[in-house]
């Protein structure tokens, strides 16, 4: 499989940080978040996806404000958020710090009060007995017909809206896989007229990449969860990864420890990996990829958000891992390791039951990120081969480091060790 599409240039060694408006701030507006866009981006983050902006149908609506997912209209903002103006206003703000923007779109479904259901009926998969349905038994949302050519281009010209007039620099794609490929092939083709864009899929169906540039983790999240629980040893970890780096040239991706679905249906990243939690999210800002980092953990958010009710994030007192995910960001950005088309060594050691060690390397630089998931005490870690041999610093505590061509090093549970060349 080749892929038909290039990566945008900007996405090379990016991140993305999703955005829950609705439980970002008290007011939950597109202004009141606003406000935070400067903080974020001195964390360091690239590119804001954030959850769907468009207006939540009121039939079958779950909970008081019903769920993001539940589309009434493609082309216009919810009104909880703001208006159309506040989002472009948003989307300028953004770019002017040097962040790009990306929006979720919902295309499987529609709610069951969208106003194609009274105005273009036939549009949408009706059952048996001639009623709108939805495969997955969603109660809030109806499934859409994609053999109908009028539905696809209307579509289309919904996405293209937001790529003229708002701004938007690509798209999060929800449940990708439950839409026909050749349908995300035109929409790529129409929607990059005007300039490149982003694409990044719910979906971890690889043939998919032969349009999006990056997909989902889900795979990798699973088993990193089963692995915590114990269900899981660590050869399945070392086989999802090398699973994931077959995946064709130039394709990417996404890690994470938590989103919006893991947390509220799920659990926090504390519930799920415990002591561990931040050993995870040093893995997913440094195996190759893109990393994705939740709203609110940089705080961090221990706590499930509603994800059908108003359920703010509690931003008092100090952000405790602002500095952490700067600290990986800026790492990101400066070491060319983190960079499209780059190499890596996962070491094998008489640990690698317990412990994941890896280089990632282009060119001069190098990064070698040592990771404690399952021991349970201090653990040696010897470490052996030829491409460690050079000149490094501790990201984290700042001291140099010489290496010939091996390391040694103790950790404790949950303890991680980032070494890298400098620029």
């Amino acid at each position: 499989m080749e892929r038909k599409f290039l990566t945008v240039g900007w996405a090379s060694g990016s991140n993305i940080y999703e955005v829950n408006v609705r439980q970002y701030t008290k007011e939950g507006t597109f202004n009141a978040f606003s406000l935070h866009l400067p903080r974020l981006k001195q964390m360091g983050v690239d590119i804001l996806w954030f959850m769907p902006v468009t207006p939540i149908s009121i039939k079958g609506r779950q909970g008081s404000l019903g769920s993001y997912y539940a589309c009434s209209n493609y082309a216009a903002v919810n009104p909880e958020f703001g208006s159309i103006d506040d989002f472009k206003n948003l989307v300028n703000q953004a770019h002017e710090l040097g962040m790009k923007v990306i929006i979720d779109w919902v295309a499987n479904h529609t709610g069951w009060d969208h106003h194609w259901v009274n105005e273009h009926p036939e549009w949408y998969k009706k059952n048996e007995k001639g009623e709108f349905f939805d495969e997955h038994n969603w109660i809030d949302v109806i499934d859409l017909n994609f053999v109908v050519k009028e539905m696809r281009e209307e579509m289309i010209r919904c996405m293209q809206f937001w790529v003229s007039e708002c701004g938007i620099d690509g798209f999060r794609c929800d449940m990708a896989h439950l839409v026909p490929i050749d349908f995300w092939f035109e929409a790529r083709t129409a929607c990059e007229h005007s300039k490149k864009l982003f694409w990044l899929a719910e979906c971890e169906a690889v043939e998919y990449h032969e349009v999006f540039d990056v997909s989902y983790g889900w795979e990798w999240m699973q088993v990193s969860r089963k692995l915590i629980q114990g269900e899981y040893g660590m050869d399945y970890v070392y086989q999802t990864l090398h699973k994931y780096l077959q995946y064709p040239a130039g394709s990417q991706k996404l890690l994470f420890t938590t989103n919006h679905d893991e947390n509220s249906w799920n659990g926090t990243e504390y519930e799920k990996y415990g002591e561990a939690a931040k050993a995870f999210a040093v893995f997913s800002c440094t195996f190759p990829g893109i990393p994705l980092i939740y709203s609110g953990q940089e705080k961090p958010n221990k706590k499930r958000l509603l994800f059908f009710d108003k359920d703010e994030i509690n931003w008092d007192g100090p952000l405790q891992l602002q500095g952490f995910y700067q600290k990986l960001l800026s790492l990101r950005k400066t070491n060319e390791a983190f960079q499209f088309e780059t190499e890596i060594q996962i070491f094998d050691h008489e640990n690698k039951n317990k412990v994941l060690a890896y280089l990632c390397y282009k060119n001069q630089s190098k990064v070698i990120v040592i990771l404690n998931f399952l021991a349970s005490e201090r653990i040696i870690i010897d470490l052996q081969h030829e491409l460690i041999k050079g000149d490094y610093i501790n990201l984290f505590s700042g001291r140099p480091h010489h290496f010939e061509s091996n390391l040694n090093i103790g950790l404790y549970p949950g303890e991680f060790v980032i070494y890298h060349t400098e620029k």
